[in-house]
């Protein structure tokens, strides 16, 4: 189905962001993970973390839900594989990157797969990574990707994983090594990007019972700590168990972007409900971002506030610590004036597309002037409309949709904004910005 702007009414009022993704898929993780019951409130029910539910229910935990939570009975930590067949994923490549580590506690073989996508999702870091503390995973087609064949057994050690292509990586290992038999140190080498989404599950897990021992060293006696090169991250977790807990999931800064930028690109005032102050997301920058591009931002315990004459202006982003925000900076810049130079974000071309040949090619039909590079793009302000695709990546289809505010706009298979944000056209409707699948 297309996605197209039907109707702009006045842009503005009282929104309420979705649930974060990023922090639903961990509390389901780690609520069956735990030795008891938890009540998870304010869930997000997209496709992406119902196939977290999904496989945690097939590994053995107990899963309800209720009108307003979700019940979780743990397994503590004691998994069964009750699938005679592979663990379809769908396109959920956060689910097969942190159930990877966390089916090797599994007393019998799971296998984790999932569409056309995400076999394209590169898995051996990972696997080479988790071998070194005796967890048996391979990937079936011997080709680094998915199907994932996971046998049981996880003694634990000491491993090291490189910090430049994927933070899931790293929570993958982080989450299940407290359920290890010995506990785990894991050293993250050089250059350690998306850091704030690890600060996430660390900040998890946390409120689930577990403690994580941070340290890090320098390479070189010459260097500090703002040499990022030249550091090395060190975790260390002990054997412990998860403590079941009632939790609340806050609102959601990737997905809240698409608002806050329909006021910035448009003009109006906006008043975004659950998103906090004090939130450890990474993609919190984009209230910096739009700041800085001409938008007036005051921000609250609870919510957020923005401002903006419609008005914004080209800057200088380095996104290596969110990576998700890039196709929503890029339509920013498109709907700016001057020229916009993103940076830093190479690791994005392994997402659900390689988002920065993905999201140049896109701009491109709209007669946008641009430069790729490997780690990002220059973009100068100025598109027209006309037919995009989303390549089945969701964040492509709501970013996109924004330029309707302006220009006619349609995008081909819109209708994949169901993987983060279900919601989405009713959320834009409660801004004013009507959008119709058709």
């Amino acid at each position: 189905m297309n996605l197209k702007v039907k109707n702009i009414s006045d842009i503005g009022g009282v929104v309420k962001a979705p649930p974060s993704k990023s922090y639903s898929h961990r509390a389901v993780i780690l609520a069956s993970l735990a030795c008891g019951t938890s009540k998870l409130y304010d869930m997000l029910y997209s496709e992406d973390t119902l196939a977290s539910i999904r496989v945690c229910e097939a590994l053995g935990a107990e899963i309800t839900k209720h009108d307003d939570y979700l019940e979780v009975k743990g397994t503590s930590g004691k998994l069964h594989n009750s699938s005679k067949d592979p663990i379809d994923l769908a396109n959920s490549g956060t689910t097969l990157r942190l159930m990877t580590s966390v089916a090797s506690l599994s007393d019998n073989d799971v296998v984790l797969t999932g569409d056309e996508s995400l076999k394209t999702r590169p898995m051996d870091l990972l696997i080479n990574s988790i071998r070194h503390l005796g967890v048996d995973a391979e990937s079936i087609n011997d080709n680094g990707k998915a199907p994932i064949l996971i046998k049981p057994g996880y003694f634990g050690g000491h491993t090291n994983i490189s910090g430049s292509v994927s933070s899931q990586y790293i929570s993958s290992i982080l989450i299940s090594s407290p359920l290890s038999e010995n506990g785990v140190t894991l050293f993250v080498l050089p250059e350690f990007k998306s850091r704030p989404y690890v600060d996430m599950t660390l900040d998890i897990m946390r409120k689930f019972g577990v403690k994580v021992f941070k340290g890090f060293y320098l390479k070189h006696e010459s260097c500090d700590k703002e040499h990022q090169s030249c550091r090395i991250d060190e975790f260390k977790v002990r054997k412990q168990s998860y403590t079941p807990c009632d939790y609340t999931v806050e609102g959601d800064y990737s997905s809240a972007s698409y608002l806050l930028a329909a006021i910035a690109i448009n003009g109006g005032h906006a008043k975004v409900l659950n998103l906090f102050k004090g939130s450890k997301q990474g993609d919190k920058v984009i209230l910096e971002i739009l700041e800085k591009m001409g938008a007036e931002i005051d921000v609250h315990n609870d919510y957020v506030e923005i401002t903006s004459d419609g008005n914004l202006k080209g800057i200088d982003i380095n996104l290596s610590n969110a990576p998700d925000l890039l196709i929503t900076v890029a339509v920013l810049a498109a709907m700016a004036e001057g020229t916009t130079n993103i940076t830093g974000v190479k690791h994005a071309r392994v997402k659900e597309t390689d988002r920065i040949d993905t999201t140049c090619k896109q701009l491109k039909k709209l007669n946008c002037e641009l430069e790729e590079f490997e780690d990002g793009m220059s973009i100068t302000g100025g598109v027209t409309g006309g037919i995009v695709d989303s390549c089945g990546d969701h964040r492509l289809a709501m970013a996109f949709s924004l330029i309707g505010l302006k220009h006619d706009i349609e995008i081909i298979n819109g209708e994949v904004f169901d993987v983060s944000f279900p919601n989405f056209i009713e959320a834009m409707a409660e801004i004013g910005l009507e959008l119709e699948l058709i």
